[in-house]
């Protein structure tokens, strides 16, 4: 089972380790409204060697081994470790549990669904689903869910953290949307039911219960699983035959990239294999860098239901609303289901990060896809609290390949 510490900190990695690269990251270099400053950077040609020695996992890092793929145009490049805990090359293109990244593939259904006529992204989520909420909760939109504004409480808030051991004991269970949403808005174990955090629209705050609920929305409104939406919508068109939402099947396709927690007693635990939710997916590099390109060009979303991807919700003043928390500096960095953080010179990089039991990871591109980069971390620590060291050395190792690599 996944905490709601695994869910909160799902994010802000790639906007953390973009902001310790140096001057030149900061409010300015962004355009208000998250859409790209007027000049984009010039990319410096890719350096196979800076990059492979970005992603050599090191003492500090906690981390079993990496994989990483980068792309300029004309320009490609793919690196892998050794695992630490096999002795074994890993593949470049291994598979692993994307964690949050799942989140996209989800807004673009449900913006696909948008474009249908079949979900009005101003609805609210009471309209459609009556009494999923409980009375104390205001309506929120269907809009709300997918850009961070809803203000709900996050997955099992309230509930007290599991430990290592205990993670890695349960790593096998699979809970529904219904079970999720329901043990979170009206536990039963003596914990009060929380409320909202804030009136909704008003704030952005990542959040997961929101997708749960979008995911359920999805199965309501189309009479199918999420798994067979995403399928028939994303992965068949596109050919990402890598690319799989396993439901509550816990095994890994090969090859693929082993996931571990460090138990009690300093051991690293194989946790590869495990269960979740109906939204999980497994994917690989290119399979997710297919799905990233046709995404931004366009492929799988008519343009007004792809700009409320780069679209960074604004009050009433016109600025971006604030954000809660600490991953987009004080104000809304998020659209529909994507993150922006902006890039030194101008520009700005749009994509997502995700966690799940002993894996870190993230997707992310230029919105003209000059520049793609996809990463994952075998992840020995359940501390998600800190930016991945990994993603600050190959984000640096991209932007600035002739910076010191100490």
């Amino acid at each position: 089972m996944k905490t709601l510490a695994h869910r909160v900190a799902a994010v802000g990695l790639v906007g953390a380790a973009l902001a310790g690269l140096g001057a030149g990251f900061g409010p300015q270099a962004f355009a208000a409204g998250g859409t790209r400053a007027s000049s984009a950077p010039a990319f410096p040609s890719l350096d196979p060697a800076a990059l492979q020695a970005a992603i050599q996992t090191r003492p500090t890092d906690d981390a079993a081994g990496a994989i990483a793929r980068v792309e300029e145009p004309g320009q490609l490049w793919k690196g892998s470790t050794i695992d630490s805990q096999t002795g074994r090359k890993i593949s470049p293109n291994a598979h692993f549990h994307i964690g949050s990244i799942s989140k996209v593939f989800e807004t673009t259904v449900i913006l696909q669904l948008a474009a249908e006529g079949r979900i009005d992204l101003d609805q609210t989520v009471q309209h459609y689903m009556p009494g999923l909420f409980p009375d104390t909760f205001q309506p929120i939109t269907v809009r709300e869910l997918v850009n961070y504004t809803s203000g709900l409480p996050d997955v099992d808030e309230g509930k007290p953290a599991a430990s290592v051991d205990e993670t890695i004991a349960d790593r096998y269970r699979y809970r529904t949307f219904d079970e999720i949403i329901n043990t979170t808005l009206r536990p039963n174990d003596r914990r009060p039911w929380p409320g909202p955090h804030f009136t909704p629209g008003t704030k952005q705050e990542y959040n997961s219960l929101g997708f749960r609920i979008a995911g359920k929305l999805i199965e309501q409104i189309t009479g199918h699983s999420f798994r067979e939406e995403v399928t028939t919508r994303i992965l068949k068109p596109l050919h990402l035959n890598q690319t799989s939402v396993p439901e509550n099947d816990p095994v890994m396709p090969r090859p693929y990239l082993h996931g571990y927690i460090t138990d009690g007693n300093g051991t690293a635990v194989d946790v590869s294999e495990q269960g979740g939710d109906p939204s999980n997916m497994i994917s690989t590099p290119a399979d997710l860098d297919r799905f990233i390109t046709a995404l931004f060009q366009g492929r799988l979303l008519p343009a007004d239901q792809l700009n409320e991807m780069f679209t960074v919700p604004k009050g009433s003043d016109g600025n971006p609303v604030p954000f809660i928390g600490t991953s987009c500096n004080k104000q809304a960095c998020f659209g529909a289901g994507l993150m922006s953080t902006p890039l030194p010179g101008g520009g700005v990089l749009w994509g997502k990060t995700g966690h799940d039991d002993g894996y870190a990871n993230g997707m992310f591109a230029t919105r003209d896809l000059s520049l793609r980069g996809i990463y994952s971390v075998s992840n020995l620590s359940l501390d998600f609290g800190a930016p991945t060291p990994l993603a600050n050395r190959l984000l640096t190792a991209v932007l600035n390949p002739t910076a010191p690599r100490g």
